[in-house]
């Protein structure tokens, strides 16, 4: 479904800090929704910030941090979760008071406690957000304008966090085509730990378990199929983010492992035992649980 053209831009110049597959599908889809006026990039990787020119995806490219922040109405920092707080205490000094900065981060009570303040300090406002959506792509090349469509983004503004900049961050993940919502950044990492931190570690450890099996002399992994490749695509994502994630929310990631780990434990047992209406009650409850996640996206909850 195309985004709507808005009549006048929500922001004039924005400038994307980390132009890879999250922060340049935004500006794309902003750019399609006339939501920006002009785009600047930057990025540690000179490669791929000429691409993201080459690709539209930014119009101009920044050689450093503080050309592209210095004349920016609204600053997107799309990095590695703990890249986020030095490269903002690395650009605020170079923000006009009263600047708008935002994040795209997958973790939000360190990002937000480290970065709010800092940002106070210059006169400018942090609003923390994070995106629910994505691919296991990386890069400028990945970026595409529909990826938030029909999405949900999570805005994790506190107390402290300016109103007129929430609304302009919720205005611009809107025009990006996101439902956005509003929430506590304890309440956000301890959910995405559950429905999204969890399920990676359990499909990196997946692949890792079974290419290390070796009972056969073969790499069995030559004979997965359908299943097992949609299962572990996730696995496939950018290590470097996801070393940060599992970092930066280790508190809930680990509890979140203990959780997984006592169900593991549960349906071992069962196997153990030979126990098959154990094994058929918990698969059961398994089905019933995932049917309604199902139903709910068909319904567009």
């Amino acid at each position: 479904m195309a985004l709507a053209t808005l009549q006048k831009p929500l922001c004039r110049r924005l400038a994307l800090v980390g132009v890879g597959l999250i922060g340049g599908s935004l500006t794309l889809a902003l750019k399609q929704a006339g939501a920006v006026g002009e785009v600047i990039g930057w990025d540690r990787d000179a490669v791929n910030l000429q691409l993201a020119v080459e690709l539209g995806v930014v119009d101009r490219a920044a050689v450093s941090l503080a050309t592209a922040v210095a004349d920016a109405d609204l600053v997107v920092l799309a990095l590695p979760v703990q890249a986020l707080a030095p490269v903002a205490a690395e650009l605020l000094p170079h923000l006009a008071p009263g600047t708008v900065l935002t994040d795209t981060g997958s973790v939000k009570e360190s990002v937000v406690t480290a970065i709010e303040p800092l940002a106070l300090r210059f006169g400018c406002h942090f609003v923390g957000g994070h995106p629910i959506s994505g691919t296991e792509r990386s890069g400028a090349v990945a970026a595409f304008a529909s990826l938030y469509q029909g999405k949900r983004c999570i805005l994790t503004p506190t107390s402290a966090t300016d109103g007129a900049a929430v609304a302009l961050v919720t205005a611009l993940w809107q025009a990006a085509g996101s439902a956005v919502v509003q929430m506590d950044v304890r309440k956000h990492d301890r959910i995405l730990a559950a429905i999204s931190h969890l399920p990676h570690m359990i499909a990196y450890a997946l692949v890792n378990a079974v290419s290390a099996y070796d009972q056969y002399p073969e790499n069995i992994l030559e004979y997965t199929a359908g299943g097992f490749h949609d299962f572990t695509r996730i696995a496939s994502s950018d290590p470097v983010m996801w070393r940060d994630i599992a970092l930066e929310n280790r508190a809930a990631v680990l509890e979140m492992i203990a959780q997984f780990e006592r169900f593991l434990a549960e349906l071992k047992g069962d196997i153990e035992r030979a126990d098959g209406a154990a094994l058929q009650a918990f698969f059961r409850q398994s089905k019933i649980s995932r049917d309604a996640i199902v139903q709910s996206a068909v319904r567009g909850e």
